[in-house]
């Protein structure tokens, strides 16, 4: 369905929804019209029409996304790094840049590199901020998640977001912190975040660059599956 001019509206009829809603994807600008299963599509066709102004400029406002070849950068650890012809079938961090064969497999291969370097470093900082805080999560695990840089879940499981890794490390190790203390209140009170900042005393600045540069991270498109 057509919404502002140039962008498409996907519809999604659900047997939950109450009235509509729009979403614009932070990430990539896809844009989503929830609607109850009995509503006409004339209906929703009219009501996309009156919000065409809002669709336009939340579409304008995602990150465009950004492809891995070698040539181009990649965001690590808080900087582009530049992606450069190397040998073998992995990529490899040299310090200054990633090197990956020049072919079609690059980016995946890039995502793969970025991935292993996710899990070393959230790996520390859970350890460090775990004997910190006197309490251990059980498991942890990695994912691509758009909705939430991690969890921890009441069987004590941690779940971060590998794209941690693009960020600046003070940011992941803020992540790291915020999840490390629902081990101890498996809620947003007072006494969490408390704990957050006994963890982490400034703690803010790098929980504000998270909201403020997040959608950037999940624009980098890597290819492949």
């Amino acid at each position: 369905m057509p919404g502002a001019p140039g962008v498409e509206v996907v519809l999604r009829r659900s047997v939950r929804a109450r009235r509509m809603s729009l979403r614009v994807g932070r990430s990539d600008g896809r844009v989503t019209l929830s609607m109850p299963r009995a509503m006409s599509l004339a209906e929703a066709q009219a009501f996309v029409a009156q919000q065409a102004g809002w669709i336009a400029r939340h579409v304008a406002a995602a990150p465009a996304p950004r492809g891995i070849a070698v040539g181009g950068t990649v965001p690590l650890l808080g900087r582009d790094v530049p992606v450069v012809a190397g040998a073998g079938r992995s990529a490899r961090w040299t310090g200054d840049a990633i090197a990956v064969a020049d072919d079609s497999r690059a980016g995946p291969r890039v995502k793969v590199l970025l991935q292993t370097m996710a899990r070393t470093h959230l790996t520390e900082a859970v350890a460090r901020h775990a004997e910190a805080l006197g309490r251990h999560p059980v498991k942890m695990t990695l994912r691509d998640t758009r909705s939430r840089w991690g969890s921890c879940s009441s069987r004590r499981e941690l779940m971060f977001s590998w794209r941690l890794i693009m960020a600046p490390p003070e940011v992941l190790d803020y992540v790291a912190a915020h999840e490390v203390a629902h081990l101890a209140h498996m809620d947003h009170s007072a006494r969490f975040w408390a704990q957050v900042a006994a963890l982490m005393p400034d703690y803010a600045p790098r929980r504000a660059w998270l909201r403020r540069e997040g959608a950037a991270l999940h624009a980098v498109d890597f290819g492949g599956k």
